[in-house]
């Protein structure tokens, strides 16, 4: 499939420094789509950074269609942690006719990456680019599980106007649905309708709360490696780390914690799509926020580094199993598997139809901790098995 008709070369900044010799920055690793060097083979790439530059269904924040460049230029000044690794810039996607135009040119430049199992590493743009994003699975026919970053969700309704901040109703009701979970990481209750966490919670989807996981954030490391595709939405740190964005708020993740969470889902197997979103330079001071991106973007691909090839239902030898004998109304007989390799651990949810195993073969091992490990030998039922039981029933 050829790629390029949908992505316009970019203009590569200078990021050499003065008198000094390197080889291992970003930007001399990095094979970028421009006008000189032509569009990148991408055939064996690893990563694939695209350039998104949509803004048309922002709320309030006009502008962001502009963040991809100057992420760029700071992210190409970085040295790289592995210089083997092969990643292509294949470009920006420019504003369709129609937005559903910039849409279409997403999703079809993704499932395209999917498919050769390259990870797309998407800089928006506006947030309501994760709906191209998941409908890329869709033309593969894969049940996913979405997690964003976000101080807000809505699931609106089917009645409402589609943008960046009901792009997740627009998910939900999408007919194919290939939705399995969606797990909100960081919301502010202030910005949220308490109608919307009730609706979320009986759908089984996860939401956690800003003060819970900055609480301990070894909390999220599961609930990120459990995504399929991660939605990073700028606004969710706060104002004083990330100024670029006409939404900040006072209060969010500070930029060391973003960057934690980027690493996470770096190391994540399971993850193949992340997107950063909704960074708008005209409200940015001196690039701080690109500066912040390039690296969040830095440790998602220094943790891709560092995969361990971790996937429990695949190879079972290479994991410690613990069984758990817990009772809630009826016997359930609770499997954890911790990696020999990595230390992680998964709780195993049993299938009631065993017909159903190889369309939830990515769903029915749960990532986890050993606190759940240890709540489960108190006999206590962990909330993440029991919402993907009801799921699995």
């Amino acid at each position: 499939m050829d790629l390029s008709i949908y992505l316009q070369a970019v203009e590569l900044i200078d990021f050499d420094i003065q008198g000094v010799v390197h080889e291992r920055r970003m930007g001399d690793i990095i094979s970028a789509y421009t006008n000189e060097s032509g569009f990148p083979d991408y055939e064996n790439a690893q990563l694939a950074i695209i350039g998104v530059n949509e803004s048309r269904n922002a709320v309030n924040n006009e502008g962001c269609n502009a963040a991809p460049d100057e992420v760029r230029k700071f992210l190409y000044s970085l040295y790289s942690s592995d210089s083997k690794l092969n990643i292509v810039d294949l470009g920006n996607i420019a504003p369709g006719a129609t937005v559903d135009d910039t849409y279409y040119a997403l999703k079809t430049i993704v499932s395209e990456l999917l498919q050769k199992e390259i990870v797309p590493i998407i800089i928006g743009g506006s947030q309501d680019l994760t709906y191209a994003n998941y409908l890329a699975y869709e033309n593969m026919g894969q049940i996913i599980n979405i997690t964003a970053i976000d101080s807000h969700f809505n699931l609106g309704n089917a009645e409402e106007v589609f943008n960046s901040r009901s792009y997740l109703s627009k998910i939900i009701l999408h007919q194919p649905n290939y939705l399995f979970n969606y797990t909100n990481i960081g919301y502010q209750t202030y910005f949220v309708d308490q109608a919307a966490v009730s609706l979320m919670k009986n759908l089984f989807f996860d939401v956690y709360r800003l003060g819970e996981v900055r609480d301990d954030m070894l909390k999220v490391e599961p609930l990120v490696r459990n995504a399929d595709l991660l939605s990073f939405d700028i606004s969710s740190i706060k104002q004083s780390d990330a100024p670029a964005n006409a939404n900040a708020s006072p209060n969010g993740f500070y930029g060391e914690e973003a960057c934690q969470i980027a690493r996470y889902a770096g190391l994540s197997d399971k993850l193949t799509s992340i997107g950063f979103y909704e960074l708008n330079p005209k409200f940015d001071n001196n690039g701080q926020t690109a500066h912040l991106a390039a690296q969040m973007i830095w440790y998602f691909i220094e943790g891709y580094t560092q995969r361990k090839g971790d996937f429990p239902h695949k190879q079972k030898e290479k994991y410690i199993k613990y069984t758990v004998a817990i009772e809630v109304d009826h016997e359930h007989e609770l499997v954890f598997y911790k990696s020999k390799n990595s230390g992680r651990w998964w709780m195993q949810v049993p299938l009631e139809n065993p017909m159903s195993q190889s369309k939830y073969e990515r769903h029915f091992m749960v990532p986890c901790s050993i606190s759940d490990y240890h709540l489960a030998s108190k006999g206590e039922l962990p909330d993440r098995w029991w919402q993907v039981y009801q799921k699995l029933m």
